[in-house]
């Protein structure tokens, strides 16, 4: 009889025996989730990047700066930027201007200009939520001019941070339990923070550990009247990630294991759950940056097929004004982000109106665009808009938990007053997975964004550094080439 050659897998009396093969197996998956984590980050490499995503990196790239530049003006980016500026000069370039902070407070400066407008991108999973990953762009870039890191080694840390960021909200649901899905930018930003510095494995786990344990965000970020704070918790989240980084660094240990233990993260935020590290992006197997979408619209990505759907609706029925009621269909995640709270029928700010669907419906279908300008407070007051939005209701529609498009959908059905009923439904966008925007697009946003803060010759310019971002040799200069005028 053939003898099977076991391994034992605990010592003492209790100790449990198993096949070799099956007790490796096994242990590789019982690995607490911060050291499998560490491992991607360590082994991933510039060279496992294939064309498509380092393109695509700096699509995105190019998308968030754009972002980031017309936001400068805004009151809550400058006050970030006033406090990121205050101590002593740094390493790292806060966009906009020529001077420098330190790597955390110049991350979350940029971050902070990147996200405001609700113009950057997103990546939507199928159930679990929404997150911002192009918020972590400035924070690598912070990183990388620090470290003096090369514009590859950049890259690969946006892509990574990406991946982990997507993969995460793939699988764990700390919304469900009211907790913002920016905490999965903690872990994402540290291992991208902590591989530009260079940091050992097992540092890059204490990195996880460290950012996580200290900086989980609540969930009221984005329910009833949203503030400032709507835009600016991911360039939080950045910041903490970066110094739990230079913390361990430094040496430092985190609490461990941070997901699995007796009072960790699946236990008080997420619930536990099953993240296979070894689906993740490498060579030969896709990266996930390829399925974040890019926004045509400064608003939430709920509202981004909702907008749509109103403009079709518009041209069919002219006059708002003939609507007696209009509904609208969404996801789960859609209805509980944009359509729950009474609060998004008479949006005080521009924080809770561009996450309104009801208002956001109603703009789009007055107004024939969704811009800026539809934030300015003579449309959140206007009679016209708000009486339209009375006639409003938003509900979810189990059936889009299966999404058949390439983003979050919405069914608009309006009743006119003439008894007739008009409807529309939008499944998919260009810009989002399958129907990615090409250069010609991101130029077209690009300049939208930036061509009145520069003449035409600089914005030339500064696009075709960033399209040859990856043989850029001097980071700093070319973030210097974003200084706006004095």
């Amino acid at each position: 009889m053939k003898l099977i050659r076991r391994k034992v897998l605990a010592l003492g009396a209790g100790a449990v025996a198993l096949p070799a093969d099956l007790g490796t197996a096994r242990a590789e998956t019982e690995r607490p989730l911060a050291d499998r984590l560490a491992d991607y980050a360590d082994s991933l490499r510039y060279e496992d990047l294939d064309a498509a995503t380092i393109e695509r990196a700096k699509s995105h790239i190019v998308d968030s700066l754009a972002c980031a530049v017309a936001a400068l003006d805004e009151p809550p980016v400058r006050i970030c930027r006033d406090i990121a500026l205050a101590p002593a000069d740094g390493p790292s370039t806060i966009i906009g201007t020529r001077r420098r902070s330190t790597p955390d407070l110049a991350a979350f400066a940029n971050g902070a200009a990147i996200r405001y407008y609700d113009l950057n991108d997103a990546y939507a999973s199928p159930t679990l939520g929404t997150v911002h990953p192009s918020d972590h762009i400035g924070a690598c870039l912070a990183v990388a001019e620090a470290e003096k890191a090369s514009a590859r080694d950049a890259i690969t840390a946006i892509v990574l941070a990406y991946e982990i960021n997507c993969r995460l909200i793939d699988s764990l649901d700390a919304a469900r339990r009211g907790w913002d899905t920016t905490v999965y930018s903690l872990p994402a930003v540290a291992l991208a923070a902590g591989k530009l510095m260079k940091l050992p494995r097992e540092h890059l786990v204490q990195a996880v550990n460290l950012a996580l344990n200290d900086h989980v965000p609540m969930g009221q970020t984005r329910t009833q009247t949203n503030s400032d704070w709507k835009g600016l918790a991911d360039a939080e989240a950045e910041r903490n990630a970066i110094f739990a980084a230079q913390l361990a660094r430094g040496g430092l240990t985190g609490p461990s294991p941070i997901f699995e233990g007796r009072k960790g993260f699946f236990q008080l935020v997420s619930s536990e759950a099953k993240v296979n590290v070894d689906a993740f992006g490498r060579r030969g197997t896709p990266f996930l940056i390829h399925h974040c979408g890019v926004k045509a619209y400064p608003a939430v990505v709920y509202s981004q097929t909702a907008i749509v759907a109103a403009l079709e609706l518009a041209k069919e029925i002219g006059s708002p004004d003939r609507i007696a009621t209009l509904d609208i269909a969404t996801t789960a995640r859609g209805y509980e982000q944009a359509g729950r709270d009474r609060e998004k029928w008479t949006p005080q700010n521009r924080d809770t109106a561009d996450h309104s669907l009801p208002y956001l419906t109603a703009r789009a279908l007055i107004d024939g665009d969704i811009t800026n300008e539809s934030y300015a407070p003579e449309r959140l007051h206007d009679a016209r808009g708000l009486a339209l939005m009375q006639k409003i209701t938003v509900k979810e529609d189990p059936a889009f938990a299966k999404p058949k498009g390439n983003a979050p959908p919405t069914r608009l059905t309006a009743v006119l007053a003439d008894g007739r009923s008009v409807s529309r439904q939008v499944d998919n966008l260009p810009g989002f997975p399958g129907l990615a925007m090409d250069r010609a697009g991101m130029e077209r946003k690009f300049r939208s964004n930036v061509g009145h803060r520069w003449p035409a010759a600089h914005v030339d310019a500064l696009l075709q550094a960033l399209w040859t971002f990856e043989q850029t040799d001097n980071l700093r200069a070319l973030l210097s080439q974003f200084a706006l005028p004095a």
